[in-house]
C-alpha cells in the first residue's frame, strides 16, 4: 500500500511540473480573459438583430407593415461583430497551440502562438 502511495504521488509530482507557472503560462493565463471578452463582444453585437426579429415575430409585425426597431443591429455593427468574431477564434486557437506548446516545453512556439493571440486581440474592433 505504500507503494502504490508513493507511486501516485510520483505520478502527481510528475504531472505538475508542466503545470507550474512558466513565463509564457502567465502570458496565457493574462490573455484568456481578453480573448473571452472579445468573443461575447461578438456575439452581443451580432446576435441583436436576431433578437429583433424574434421580438417582430412575436408581435405579429412584418417587413412591409412594420416600423424599424432602434434595437436592430445596423449593417456596419454587424460586420464589425463577424471580424470581432473571427479575431476570437483565431486568438482562441492561439491559445490553444500556446497551451499544447507549453505543456511540450516548447517555449519559442508557445511565445509565437501568444504573440499571434495578441495581436488577434489588438486588431479587432
Amino acid at each position: 500500500m505504500t507503494r502504490f502511495v508513493w507511486l501516485a504521488a510520483g505520478l502527481l509530482a510528475a504531472g505538475a511540473a508542466p503545470a507550474l507557472a512558466s513565463p509564457c503560462g502567465d502570458r496565457i493565463a493574462k490573455l484568456e480573459g481578453p480573448v473571452k471578452d472579445l468573443a461575447k463582444e461578438a456575439i452581443s453585437a451580432n446576435t441583436s438583430g436576431k433578437a429583433t426579429a424574434s421580438a417582430r415575430g412575436g408581435q405579429g409585425v412584418t417587413e412591409s407593415g412594420g416600423s424599424p426597431s432602434a434595437e436592430a443591429a445596423s449593417p456596419e455593427k454587424s460586420a464589425e461583430a463577424g471580424q470581432g468574431g473571427d479575431k476570437a477564434m483565431q486568438a482562441k486557437v492561439a491559445l490553444d497551440e500556446a497551451r499544447t506548446a507549453d505543456k511540450k516545453g516548447d517555449a519559442k512556439a508557445c511565445g509565437e502562438a501568444v504573440d499571434r493571440a495578441q495581436k488577434q486581440v489588438d486588431s479587432a474592433p
